[in-house]
């Protein structure tokens, strides 16, 4: 639908409110009633540039945050000659051609060779699906409005083509502007007096809607601007320049429909070439990402536009399709959706992105008949939309099914418009090929991702999919609307409607019939009461296929060691800089293709691909979710790696289905997303997934280990930690301020978390010290880990001071930080005391061997009746012996001393080495010897491995 139309369609609502209240209150300003001392033009102008400042809904995917002055880009607009307008219509996106100039919007107007005094400009602005007609036009009006543009004419009358098309009766010229502008009825400058209509502008958008005739017999000859017309005469009459020749004519169309005005009529072509150099494209880009001043300042932002112009400037395939405005938009979208998701936003998905997109550029189009065709036959007035799903929808399921992303052009000649027989739906095709196939496919650009052998064979021109998510989004679509059926599914649903609609008749017949003639024989009659039945699971059946078919593609063993979905959109919009990953020829993956199928079912999607005439059923939607979930739930039986488990969060947030969402969480005890890089979306995923799910649900752990959480993103997750036991934050990059929420959830009465993992994060004393806060009231805490978060002596003891206000506290690990002797002792003393505590972790700490020799002895209570004893972990040796916990001290460094300091970490095992040989001395048993020679070798194969990873890092460095 034409960028006009849907203003004219949205805002009439607002303006009939706004005239009754302006009727009701006297004191207010009235837009909607002429008043004797108001101009009709600058009364025009106000209510032109509120109609056309309304921003489609499809903009709140930014916020919100722009107005048309700030983020507006002016596409390339080239004048094309005649013989180059002919060349154009064969390849439309080529405009490195020597004639050709730019030209600017008020250059549009200006005087041609063939110009005479008297007569206006008839000016055709035409271009591909995508390139930026209705922004043009847009900002035209609005440029006028406020004077900026167009000053010359006193008078611009913008029409939707789509809006005059449905209209049945004749009309005059005059009545026509005055129905559509009350305010400029019976206007002086368009009564044909004079030369006053040289000061006149008519645009008309969208004139391949119109069914134009420019033959004597089919369309009179009328100069009278008050003679009742057709709307398709009027328009021809104003071309022909018999009604007020003086008048000039701005018209924007397809590329189909040029050939539809006689060249005669036309006093200028001009081509709309979008974005033709990266600088257009990164102001764009500029407008929409960094429009808010928080964003401006952001250095992740102006990060991200850099990232993304660089990308621009290599060879890619993005680079080779965003001089197409329309592919900025859905680039910028995407970015937003990944970069910049905050909760208080509207709840946005990828799948909704995608389809408010096709809604702009697609909306109320259709293919229609030839110009001259009856309009009263809709047989072949088909949806664009679904037209495109039904050919190039095919086309890119063909390409997922068979793990391919490039196609060949006798791939595409026999996959669109392969089975074409009659004229009209010929015509159709020509129409869809020269307007819409480009704007989905491009040539490849070779790289090394499409250096396959399907790239190389026979040395054939390939295309692929312009953005590659759009081919899974097409293929999902293709899909869940059902036209992945066989040909006797086909025949058989067709079958079955025509039985259920005469079903009812021929029962009638026969029972009729069986009162004369008493013959059992019409009995089998009732049979085909079956048919629909039987129909009704067969289709069940195939729903069924359908949701095995998501959970299979969610779950493939292949790509289970691919980065998670999200990431994987991120890359093929920014790319990848640094080392290329390693990948064969036949590892494509098509890990959105199960997401998009899932978010394609969500209701708000439904609604918007019904208004593109895309119906998906209620049924379909509940068969496909009832099978789906039985899928999803026999898999999460297996293991899954971290990445699918991101995928599958991925795919029921998309899904948008709460109880869907709950009945797949109950199968799930645990979640681990180690090594995921949590984004503010992924945080946001994750929380608003868990949300659906009951009070009483709990994972028995939540492992977000490595996962570059920072404070920011902590906050975002508060929702989901509501429903966790045992929380895992290790090797993450939580500062003090986070130490504030995480004392916030300790104090939250809705949080059960009795295991809380810090490890390797720098909170230091001051977040400690916060944390420490929200032990007198906590009730569930059981272990808590502080190793590695950089506490110290005076952290230590605040430590010992607090624990004694916390009585269900069991474990306590804060090794591996810098605490000394006398904070050592005093920290095990409170723990001795404590009713609950059993183990305290003490090693890799700055802690001598009489101090270690002192805990040893500190571990038992001082209370006689009390035989308690506390673990005290500060070295592989207790005195004398070894410790009984020498295998979880090595291997707790093991795990860790990839990311800890190397010098120190081989200065304690060389202490423990030590210590070792100094307590295998004391033993007179040879059995004990054996084991301290037991371990003694433990820590040497561990200082050897660091030691050997420490010399490789340089050579590689080298290298």
């Amino acid at each position: 639908m034409s960028f006009l139309l849907r203003q004219r369609i949205q805002l009439p609502k607002a303006w009939r409110w706004k005239k009754r209240m302006e009727v009701s209150c006297c004191h207010c300003k009235t837009f909607s009633t002429i008043s004797s001392h108001q101009d009709p033009i600058e009364i025009h102008k106000r209510k032109l540039f509120l109609w056309f400042s309304h921003l489609p809904k499809e903009e709140n995917q930014f916020g919100g945050l722009f107005s048309p002055e700030t983020m507006h880009v002016d596409p390339l607009i080239m004048e094309r000659k005649d013989e180059e307008r002919a060349g154009l219509l064969q390849s439309p996106y080529k405009t490195e051609i020597s004639s050709s100039h730019p030209l600017t919007v008020e250059q549009l107007f200006e005087p041609t060779d063939t110009w005479s005094e008297g007569r206006g400009l008839n000016v055709l602005l035409y271009g591909a699906v995508g390139t930026g007609k209705a922004t043009i036009v847009r900002k035209l009006v609005l440029d006028w409005c406020t004077g900026t543009t167009m000053t010359r004419f006193k008078l611009l009358l913008p029409f939707a083509c789509e809006d005059l098309c449905q209209l049945s009766k004749a009309v005059s010229l005059r009545d026509l502007v005055g129905r559509k502008y009350l305010h400029l009825k019976n206007h002086p400058l368009l009564n044909g007096d004079k030369d006053q209509a040289k000061d006149v502008l008519f645009l008309f958008n969208g004139m391949e809607k119109m069914q134009l005739d420019f033959r004597i017999g089919s369309s009179e000859l009328c100069s009278d601007p008050s003679e009742p017309l057709p709307p398709s005469v009027i328009i021809v009459n104003l071309l022909r320049k018999y009604l007020l020749p003086e008048a000039n004519i701005l018209m924007a169309t397809r590329l189909s429909a040029v050939e539809r005005i006689p060249q005669k009529y036309v006093s200028r072509y001009v081509q709309i070439c979008g974005f033709n150099d990266p600088d257009r494209q990164r102001a764009y880009f500029t407008s929409r990402l960094l429009q808010s001043e928080e964003a401006a300042h952001n250095k992740e932002a102006q990060t991200l536009i850099e990232l993304l112009y660089l990308n621009l400037q290599s060879e890619s395939q993005l680079a080779a399709v965003c001089f197409l405005p329309s592919y900025c938009w859905l680039t910028c979208a995407t970015l937003h959706f990944l970069h910049f998701t905050s909760p208080q936003a509207p709840i946005r998905t990828l799948t909704g992105i995608y389809t408010s997109f096709f809604r702009l550029n697609f909306g109320g189009e259709v293919l229609g008949t030839r110009t001259g065709a009856s309009m009263s036959t809709q047989e072949y007035q088909s949806s664009l939309m679904s037209y495109v799903v039904r050919t190039v929808g095919k086309l890119a399921f063909d390409g997922v099914m068979n793990k391919r992303t490039s196609f060949s052009d006798k791939e595409l000649e026999q996959w669109i418009g392969g089975k074409t027989k009659t004229d009209e739906e010929l015509h159709q095709l020509a129409m869809f090929q020269t307007d819409v196939l480009d704007f989905f496919l491009a040539p490849c650009v070779k790289s090394r991702k499409h250096s396959s052998k399907e790239l190389c064979e026979n040395d054939e021109k390939q295309y692929v999919f312009a953005i590659p998510a759009m081919q899974e989004y097409l293929a999902a679509l293709y899909v869940v609307l059902g036209e992945n059926k066989s040909a006797l599914q086909k025949l058989t649903s067709q079958v079955s409607v025509a039985i259920g609609q005469a079903s009812e008749d021929v029962s009638a017949l026969v029972n009729i019939l069986s009162k004369f003639i008493p013959l059992r024989l019409f009995a089998i009659f009732n049979l085909l009461k079956l048919f629909p039945k039987l129909y009704e699971k067969i289709s069940s059946r195939n729903k069924g296929r359908i949701a095995r078919t998501m959970a299979a593609e969610m779950f493939r063993t292949e790509d289970s060691y691919n980065e998670d979905v999200l990431d994987q959109v991120e890359q093929s919009l920014l790319g990848v800089h640094g080392p290329q990953p390693q990948q064969s020829d036949d590892s494509q993956s098509f890990e959105l293709y199960p997401i998009f199928m899932g978010g394609l079912l969500q209701y708000s999607n439904r609604v918007l691909l019904q208004q593109l005439d895309c119906n998906i059923q209620s049924t379909t939607v509940v068969q496909i979710t009832r099978a789906l979930r039985k899928y999803l739930v026999r898999e999460l039986s297996k293991p899954q790696p971290p990445q699918e488990l991101m995928d599958l969060l991925v795919l029921l947030y998309e899904f948008q289905n709460p109880r869907l969402t709950v009945e797949v969480l109950s199968s799930m005890k645990s979640i681990c997303l180690t090594n995921i890089r949590m984004t503010s979306l992924k945080c946001f995923i994750l929380s608003s997934v868990l949300s659906c799910s009951s009070a009483s649900y709990h994972l028995k752990e939540l492992d977000l280990s490595s996962c570059l959480l920072t404070s920011n993103t902590l906050q975002m997750l508060r929702p989901a930690f509501r429903h966790t036991l045992s929380l895992n934050l290790q090797f993450n990059n939580l500062d003090p301020d986070s130490c504030i929420l995480l004392r916030d959830l300790l104090l939250d009465p809705k949080t059960c978390l009795s295991s809380l993992q810090l490890c390797d994060n720098p909170l230091l004393d001051s977040g400690v010290r916060v944390l420490l806060e929200a032990l007198p009231e906590n009730r569930s805490l059981t272990y808590l880990s502080l190793m590695h978060t950089g506490l110290e002596d005076s952290g230590a003891l605040e430590l010992a001071e607090r624990l004694q206000q916390h009585t269900g506290l069991q474990e306590l690990n804060v090794a591996y930080n810098t605490i000394s002797d006398e904070a050592a002792l005093a920290l095990v003393d409170a723990c001795r005391e404590h009713p609950t505590i059993h183990t305290v972790h003490l090693y890799l700490n700055a802690i001598t061997d009489e101090g270690k020799q002192s805990l040893y002895g500190r571990g038992v209570s001082s209370d006689e009746g009390n035989n308690r004893r506390v673990k005290v972990l500060a070295s592989v040796t207790e005195g004398s012996d070894i410790s009984s916990d020498w295998h979880p001290i090595l291997r707790v460094i093991r795990e860790n001393a990839s990311s800890w300091d190397r010098k120190r970490v081989k200065q304690q095992l060389t202490v423990f080495l030590r210590d070792l040989e100094w307590g295998r001395r004391k033993q007179t048993s040879f059995w004990k010897r054996l084991h301290f020679r037991k371990v003694q070798k433990a820590v040497q194969a561990t200082l050897q491995s660091l030691e050997k990873e420490s010399s490789s890092r340089p050579s590689k460095k080298a290298e």
